[in-house]
């Protein structure tokens, strides 16, 4: 399928960085455009509401081309791509003013009473965006809107898996009013990725925070490169989480959210479970059904999405193989399942070894819709096989005592997760408030809602002395002898 419709202009799209002087060797930094001056708050926030009406205008063709670039069905393209990317857009209409407003800081009455402090927010600078193709209308977006916000100018290289639906977004986002010296972009090839840090490295142009999306491979390399070169990155990388089932869970609820969030965007997702560990008394009573949710989901649609690429395919039915050729070895939820066909559709893999690769996650991970379902005894040994993998983004937790779950909170916080999901999968993850922070191998960073948009920004602390000021010079002995004795009532 094609994209039905393109965006209108009356002005002419400036040409994709890939054209760029700075993608020529010979480039230095005299060849670049002059840098702009700066993008005033009420011209961002007038930018946001233009791209807003851009995107609702072109709803049909966006979506089109999501299908087109990596195949999801229409209501996930609608629901998880374009509808989760608007509401961003309507709550940072709504609070981005106010984040990013200057405020004052309360003053130290007892020691600097005579300073005030004003804090304000500032743009980085340039930042560079390495898109992904998973959600590539929603997590570009996401990242382009609180980049743009936050006053920076922008240069963003599409993912080569998702050129048509990220090219028709950008020229959505400079249609609307962020034209070439505010917003650019490379070729969508594999190669430009490293091409333009490469270009950072002989000043050719100057990054000053890079966002990348993807795997923790290639995490690893960005994260090298800029530690060499002192750029600051947020880095959301892969997860690997759990959905934990306690023993007073509604077990159908649990079974559905997990079977639908397992198998949400072909298994594609990274806030998705990967490992299901179920309290022993209703495991049974749990697996029977989830299979009722896996085979409903394998019979709704005669074409289901299929993974980014055979590599994926290869990788499930790998890590599903060695799961199940173990002494006590796992078993098919349903005997029709095998590792080698249907590697598209919903798998779940049940009485897994905990030493198993497909729970620890320790040399390689896999990205698509198989899931290892195991009994632990209770909370602890629940989080005692959820630390054997370390890439948490979003872990979750059903219950129906509240209680259970927060005195978890706290151990799983400290195993690396960020979001921590009570009764719910994946779907809280889409909340526009919501950021996501990695820990470990899934990265750092805030992304996504208030501290994603206020990382964007540099604070900038202003302080204005008046009367009275600290002594300039050394203090008579009788004096310092007074604030030494007045110590007790001043700090306590």
């Amino acid at each position: 399928m094609t994209v039905s419709a393109s965006p209108t202009s009356s002005t002419q799209s400036a040409p994709a960085l890939g054209e760029h002087a700075l993608f020529d060797r010979s480039a230095s930094a005299a060849t670049l455009p002059p840098t702009p001056p700066p993008w005033p708050l009420p011209a961002r926030l007038a930018w946001l509401k233009a791209f807003t009406r851009a995107i609702i205008t072109h709803e049909r063709a966006l979506t089109d081309a999501i299908i087109a670039d990596v195949g999801k069905p229409a209501w996930q393209a609608v629901t998880g791509d374009v509808m989760t990317l608007l509401a961003a857009c309507a709550w940072h209409r709504r609070h981005a003013k106010a984040l990013l407003k200057p405020r004052s800081v309360p003053r130290a009455w007892t020691f600097m009473p005579g300073t005030a402090l004003r804090l304000q927010r500032e743009p980085l600078g340039t930042v560079a965006i390495i898109a992904t193709w998973n959600y590539p209308v929603q997590l570009l977006g996401i990242q382009l809107v609180q980049a743009l916000l936050g006053g920076n100018r922008v240069i963003v290289k599409p993912s080569e898996r998702a050129p048509r639906s990220q090219r028709l977004l950008l020229q959505l986002a400079r249609d609307a009013g962020a034209d070439a010296t505010i917003l650019r972009w490379t070729e969508p090839t594999r190669d430009a990725g490293p091409a333009l840090l490469d270009a950072h490295a002989r000043k050719a142009i100057t990054l000053d925070h890079v966002i990348f999306t993807g795997s923790t491979a290639v995490g690893q390399h960005i994260a090298r490169w800029a530690a060499e070169h002192f750029v600051g990155t947020t880095l959301e990388l892969s997860g690997n989480d759990s959905a934990i089932v306690l023993d007073d869970a509604d077990v159908h609820l649990a079974a559905k959210s997990i079977a639908e969030a397992a198998a949400m965007n072909c298994g594609q997702t990274c806030l998705a479970p990967r490992r299901v560990l179920v309290q022993r008394s209703i495991y049974d009573a749990f697996t029977k059904a989830l299979a009722t949710h896996v085979s409903t989901i394998a019979a709704r649609s005669t074409t289901p999405q299929r993974l980014i690429d055979d590599a994926a395919r290869a990788r499930c039915d790998a890590m599903a193989h060695a799961a199940m050729h173990t002494p006590t070895g796992a078993r098919w939820l349903t005997p029709s399942e095998s590792p080698s066909s249907a590697a598209d559709t919903l798998r779940v893999l049940i009485d897994v070894p905990r030493t198993a690769e497909l729970v620890t996650c320790a040399t390689q991970e896999h990205f698509g819709p198989l899931v290892a379902v195991l009994p632990i005894d209770d909370e602890a040994d629940a989080l005692a096989v959820h630390r054997t993998c370390t890439q948490h983004l979003m872990t979750s937790i059903f219950t129906s005592r509240p209680a259970r779950a927060e005195a978890m909170i706290r151990s799983l916080a400290l195993s690396g997760s960020g979001v921590i999901a009570i009764n719910d999968c994946v779907l809280p993850g889409g909340h526009p408030a919501l950021g996501i922070t990695g820990h470990a191998r899934s990265g750092w960073g805030t992304s996504r809602g208030p501290l994603g948009l206020l990382a964007l920004t540099r604070p900038i602390y202003i302080t204005r002395t008046t009367w009275p000021r600290l002594p300039l010079g050394p203090i008579p002995s009788k004096r310092l002898e007074q604030m030494r004795s007045a110590l007790k009532w001043m700090f306590r």
